[in-house]
């Protein structure tokens, strides 16, 4: 296997290829820089060649993400997911037949819900990844927000020993701290104490209640991220009213066929399994 030069330019367009929508390139001094991350948890850490993690995103549509707790949701995960683990591995077979010695590591990283239950959760951030690679930014609730989406994305990390120049680093602060996921959140995990910079989230509490969802094929939650105001895509799928979220319980109860939610429950009563409280 010959080595051949490769750019940031060549990768990138390659990725694009692959079905990626956001790409980022994070050198491994960023986590060093940034001590936000324990070392153990750094990108050479977990593979001693790293040089260079390259970071691919794509979206989950903002109008399906709303129908959570939906079985539509649960497809849209399992698309996208199928899509980045293939779009990584692909990538880091281009960058191994050029003489770049790369591995791709998957979406998600832990075996099932049962797992987070009880051990950490993965061995390596991809929210942090693509925070060092300039695609977003880490918001108060611990998810990656970008300027297109929102949190409304999907990530997967490809490491290289091949040294690459980074991406800029967004300047801009995405979170505006409205806290609505805290307050529209059904496992009530995140909360704060005063001067930290991000929430304290009960780990515990949110697998429970995925794990909940996941029986009744509902899962994953998606609460926290389908409520988040930050995100062109609110303009695109014309869906800037974030309050519509917290008006429909009290809507339905009193007009359970109320038109301004018709369209969610028609898909929330097809394809999943009834909730405990339904």
């Amino acid at each position: 296997m010959t080595e051949s030069p490769l750019t940031a330019a060549h990768i990138r367009e390659k990725a694009l290829s692959l079905g990626a929508e956001l790409v980022g390139f994070a050198p491994v001094e960023r986590w060093r820089e940034a001590a936000d991350v324990p070392e153990n948890f750094h990108p050479d850490h977990v593979w001693p060649l790293t040089k260079t993690v390259i970071v691919l995103g794509v979206p989950v549509w903002l109008p399906i993400v709303e129908t959570a707790p939906a079985e539509w949701g649960r497809e849209q995960y399992t698309i996208t997911n199928t899509l980045l683990d293939a779009a990584a591995y692909r990538l880091a077979a281009f960058l191994n037949r050029h003489g770049h010695a790369a591995i791709n590591i998957s979406r998600d990283g832990y075996g099932d819900i049962d797992v987070l239950l009880k051990t950490p959760a993965a061995a390596f951030s991809h929210v942090w990844a693509a925070h060092y690679s300039g695609i977003g930014r880490v918001g108060w609730n611990h998810t990656l927000l970008t300027r297109e989406y929102g949190p409304r994305v999907r990530l997967v990390s490809v490491l290289t020993a091949l040294e690459l120049p980074g991406d800029p680093l967004l300047a801009d602060e995405l979170c505006n701290r409205c806290r609505l996921c805290k307050k529209i959140c059904p496992a009530q995990a995140f909360s704060e104490e005063t001067g930290e910079s991000y929430a304290r989230m009960d780990k515990l509490a949110c697998a429970t209640n995925s794990k909940k969802l996941r029986k009744s094929f509902r899962n994953p939650c998606g609460f926290c991220i389908k409520v988040c105001p930050v995100g062109n895509d609110r303009q695109l799928f014309q869906s800037t009213d974030c309050s519509k979220y917290f008006r429909e319980r009290e809507v339905l109860a009193e007009s359970p066929d109320a038109a301004e939610f018709r369209d969610w429950q028609h898909i929330r009563r097809y394809g999943g399994l009834p909730l405990e409280n339904e």
